[in-house]
Protein backbone atom coordinates (compact mmCIF):
# COMPACT_ATOMS: atom_id res chain seq x y z
CA UNK A 1 0.00 0.00 0.00
CA UNK A 2 1.12 3.55 -0.75
CA UNK A 3 0.39 6.33 1.72
CA UNK A 4 1.04 10.07 1.83
CA UNK A 5 2.21 11.16 5.28
CA UNK A 6 2.41 14.72 6.57
CA UNK A 7 5.31 14.97 9.04
CA UNK A 8 5.12 18.04 11.27
CA UNK A 9 8.03 18.96 13.55
CA UNK A 10 10.06 22.14 14.01
CA UNK A 11 13.25 20.01 14.04
CA UNK A 12 14.44 18.90 10.60
CA UNK A 13 16.45 16.14 12.31
CA UNK A 14 13.33 14.82 14.02
CA UNK A 15 11.32 14.93 10.77
CA UNK A 16 14.10 12.88 9.16
CA UNK A 17 14.02 10.35 12.03
CA UNK A 18 10.23 9.98 11.77
CA UNK A 19 10.48 9.44 8.01
CA UNK A 20 13.38 6.98 8.34
CA UNK A 21 11.58 4.89 10.98
CA UNK A 22 8.31 4.93 9.01
CA UNK A 23 10.15 3.57 5.97
CA UNK A 24 11.79 0.93 8.18
CA UNK A 25 8.43 -0.06 9.68
CA UNK A 26 7.31 -1.62 6.40
CA UNK A 27 3.70 -0.57 7.06
CA UNK A 28 3.38 1.19 3.71
CA UNK A 29 5.32 2.74 0.88
CA UNK A 30 5.32 6.29 2.24
CA UNK A 31 5.52 9.55 0.34
CA UNK A 32 6.25 12.46 2.68
CA UNK A 33 5.18 16.07 2.93
CA UNK A 34 7.10 18.03 5.58
CA UNK A 35 5.96 20.98 7.68
CA UNK A 36 7.94 22.92 10.27
CA UNK A 37 5.05 23.87 12.58
CA UNK A 38 1.29 23.65 12.88
CA UNK A 39 0.67 26.79 10.80
CA UNK A 40 2.85 25.47 7.97
CA UNK A 41 1.11 22.10 8.27
CA UNK A 42 -2.35 23.69 7.94
CA UNK A 43 -1.24 25.39 4.70
CA UNK A 44 0.01 22.04 3.33
CA UNK A 45 -2.83 19.91 4.66
CA UNK A 46 -5.10 18.66 1.88
CA UNK A 47 -7.63 16.06 3.10
CA UNK A 48 -8.00 14.61 -0.38
CA UNK A 49 -4.28 13.87 -0.63
CA UNK A 50 -2.99 13.27 2.94
CA UNK A 51 -3.50 9.74 4.32
CA UNK A 52 -1.98 10.24 7.79
CA UNK A 53 -0.24 12.99 9.78
CA UNK A 54 2.53 12.71 12.39
CA UNK A 55 2.60 15.78 14.60
CA UNK A 56 4.97 17.05 17.29
CA UNK A 57 3.38 18.84 20.25
CA UNK A 58 5.71 21.76 21.01
CA UNK A 59 6.36 24.01 18.02
CA UNK A 60 6.46 27.75 17.34
CA UNK A 61 3.60 29.60 15.59
CA UNK A 62 1.07 26.79 16.19
CA UNK A 63 1.44 23.78 18.46
CA UNK A 64 0.73 20.27 17.28
CA UNK A 65 -2.26 19.90 19.57
CA UNK A 66 -3.80 23.08 18.09
CA UNK A 67 -3.19 21.67 14.60
CA UNK A 68 -5.01 18.45 15.58
CA UNK A 69 -7.96 20.44 16.96
CA UNK A 70 -8.25 22.54 13.78
CA UNK A 71 -8.06 19.49 11.49
CA UNK A 72 -10.71 17.67 13.51
CA UNK A 73 -13.10 20.58 12.85
CA UNK A 74 -12.81 19.99 9.08
CA UNK A 75 -15.64 17.74 7.92
CA UNK A 76 -13.61 16.21 5.10
CA UNK A 77 -10.72 15.34 7.47
CA UNK A 78 -12.60 13.51 10.23
CA UNK A 79 -11.34 10.06 9.15
CA UNK A 80 -7.69 10.96 8.55
CA UNK A 81 -5.49 9.42 11.26
CA UNK A 82 -3.57 12.00 13.30
CA UNK A 83 -0.64 10.71 15.35
CA UNK A 84 1.09 12.74 18.04
CA UNK A 85 4.84 12.03 18.06
CA UNK A 86 6.20 13.93 21.03
CA UNK A 87 8.44 13.98 24.06
CA UNK A 88 5.41 14.93 26.20
CA UNK A 89 4.79 11.86 28.37
CA UNK A 90 2.42 12.91 31.13
CA UNK A 91 -0.92 11.15 31.44
CA UNK A 92 -2.66 14.54 31.22
CA UNK A 93 -1.06 15.35 27.86
CA UNK A 94 -1.83 11.89 26.48
CA UNK A 95 -5.47 12.21 27.60
CA UNK A 96 -5.73 15.71 26.13
CA UNK A 97 -4.45 14.50 22.75
CA UNK A 98 -6.44 11.27 22.51
CA UNK A 99 -9.62 12.02 24.43
CA UNK A 100 -10.14 15.74 23.84
CA UNK A 101 -8.28 16.93 20.72
CA UNK A 102 -8.99 13.91 18.52
CA UNK A 103 -5.59 12.32 17.91
CA UNK A 104 -5.78 8.64 16.92
CA UNK A 105 -2.47 7.52 18.42
CA UNK A 106 0.26 8.82 20.71
CA UNK A 107 3.91 7.90 20.26
CA UNK A 108 6.52 9.05 22.76
CA UNK A 109 10.02 10.03 21.66
CA UNK A 110 12.35 8.23 21.39
CA UNK A 111 10.70 5.41 19.42
CA UNK A 112 11.63 2.60 17.04
CA UNK A 113 10.22 1.17 13.82
CA UNK A 114 8.78 -1.64 15.94
CA UNK A 115 6.92 0.90 18.10
CA UNK A 116 5.49 2.43 14.94
CA UNK A 117 4.41 -0.99 13.65
CA UNK A 118 2.62 -1.81 16.89
CA UNK A 119 0.88 1.55 17.32
CA UNK A 120 0.04 2.20 13.67
CA UNK A 121 -1.08 -1.25 12.47
CA UNK A 122 -4.71 -0.60 13.53
CA UNK A 123 -4.70 2.69 11.59
CA UNK A 124 -3.50 1.15 8.32
CA UNK A 125 -6.91 -0.43 7.69
CA UNK A 126 -8.54 2.96 8.16
CA UNK A 127 -6.11 4.46 5.63
CA UNK A 128 -7.00 1.76 3.09
CA UNK A 129 -10.72 2.42 3.62
CA UNK A 130 -10.20 6.18 3.23
CA UNK A 131 -8.25 5.65 0.00
CA UNK A 132 -10.95 3.34 -1.36
CA UNK A 133 -13.73 5.85 -0.62
CA UNK A 134 -11.72 8.69 -2.26
CA UNK A 135 -11.17 6.64 -5.40
CA UNK A 136 -14.83 5.73 -5.69
CA UNK A 137 -14.91 2.55 -3.69
CA UNK A 138 -13.15 -0.70 -3.21
CA UNK A 139 -13.49 -4.19 -4.64
CA UNK A 140 -17.29 -4.43 -4.56
CA UNK A 141 -17.93 -1.08 -6.21
CA UNK A 142 -15.55 -2.05 -9.03
CA UNK A 143 -17.52 -5.27 -9.53
CA UNK A 144 -20.74 -3.28 -9.86
CA UNK A 145 -19.40 -1.03 -12.64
Amino acid sequence: MKAVALVVDDSRVMRNIVMKELRASGLAEFEFIEAEDGADALKKFNPSKIDIAFVDWNMPKMSGIDFVRKVRKMDQAKNIPLVMVTSEKTVGKIEEALDHAGANAYISKPFTAETLQRKLAPLMKQIEENQASRSGGGFFSKLMR
